[in-house]
């Protein structure tokens, strides 16, 4: 037996075609009992919309945005770059795709541009998350209105999205507290922390778990009080640069978020005095600081891969389908032996993660 049609739904439900069509495609206009009725038949007949065929029909075009943070950080230059290339690719499929851009770790800029998208006709959002309260309702409204909203790289809070794009970041600062620890052997110390902002999750968590494999496993180190940076590199330079100067009994420096070009600045100019040192993301000055033994590991969470997900994930909800099967995205450790090669051998212009 071949597989019922939506006319074949139309006719078991007794209603049009027209009807059974906007039933079945979400395009609402349609009476209640027409609706219970095109359900039951779907559910009686084992009809299984065809996304291809309907999108074709519908001239459909996935109107997709990004909402990131601002600025010249190298991390969100690289998933610009990446977002930029994917959308570049996808045109052909009738992918539109929009990146805007909030201050880095601003509530209130985050919950005004969360709202801004109710005015704009999109089907999808990637947002770079904060966890604030504050942004709930704009998301609510945004998930009322139909469109799809996944946080990215940064979660937002998890009942106010459908899915969720990144690392599992208390498993890499397990991992960052696991390898500086280990680099201890066994030895006393005292490590600083960085932390652009205890509103962005994915901080937080990094902190959280860095903070349970040291007193679990280390109880001869002492975790700092985390120095707050806004992932602006002046300040680690700063804060770096006074650490050293004091030469205090500091033997590690953990890095949370960015800013990490600042942190690097300080680290060459008292190569000396340098402590075991951990940052997140490679980029052109995390790779190079590795080469030339300023730091010791950098922890990456492979954003085109995070990116492509997002797109492939946006598309199946906006399509009412299954989200596709992904393995979890496990945080990649880098050391100076084990870089890969350098795709774009790109010069040191990024100076700000």
């Amino acid at each position: 037996m071949s597989n019922p049609t939506l006319h074949d739904v139309a006719q078991a439900a007794g209603v049009s075609y027209a009807t059974a069509d906007r039933v079945i495609n979400n395009r609402g206009n349609v009476a209640q009992k027409s609706i219970d009725k095109v359900r039951e038949a779907v559910t009686r007949l084992d009809y299984v919309r065809n996304v291809a065929a309907a999108n074709l029909s519908r001239k459909r075009v996935y109107r997709i945005a990004f909402l990131i943070p601002k600025g010249t950080n190298a991390f969100f230059n690289r998933i610009r770059d990446h977002i930029t290339q994917v959308a570049a690719h996808l045109s052909a499929e009738s992918v539109s795709v929009d990146i805007y851009e909030v201050s880095a770790f601003s509530v209130e800029g985050l919950s005004d541009s969360i709202a801004d998208f109710r005015q704009k006709d999109f089907d999808g959002v990637a947002i770079v998350g904060l966890q604030s309260n504050v942004i709930e309702e704009p998301l609510a409204d945004l998930r009322a209105r139909g469109i799809k909203v996944i946080g990215l790289v940064s979660d937002l809070p998890r009942d106010f999205r459908e899915a969720y794009i990144g690392i599992d970041n208390v498993v890499a600062g397990r991992t960052a507290a696991r390898m500086t620890g280990m680099a201890h052997a066994g030895g006393r110390g005292a490590i600083q922390t960085f932390v652009g902002s205890l509103d962005a999750r994915d901080h937080a968590e990094r902190l959280e778990g860095f903070r349970e494999v040291i007193a679990a496993d280390f109880p001869k180190l002492t975790v700092l009080d985390p120095i707050l940076t806004k992932d602006d590199p002046s300040i680690l330079q700063a804060e770096t640069d006074r650490l050293l100067a004091q030469q205090t009994d500091v033997t590690a420096l953990y890095n949370v978020g960015a800013g990490n070009s600042g942190l690097i600045s300080a680290i060459s100019a008292k190569p000396a005095q340098r402590p075991y040192c951990v940052v997140h993301e490679l980029v052109a000055h995390s790779r190079q600081a590795l080469i030339a033994g300023q730091i010791d590991l950098v922890i990456d969470q492979r954003p085109d891969v995070e990116i492509n997900r997002a797109f492939a994930v946006l598309r199946a909800l906006i399509d009412q389908r299954e989200t596709p099967a992904m393995p979890e995205l496990t945080p990649t450790i880098y050391v100076r032996d084990n870089l890969p090669a350098d795709p774009l051998n790109e010069p040191m212009k990024d100076q700000n993660t």
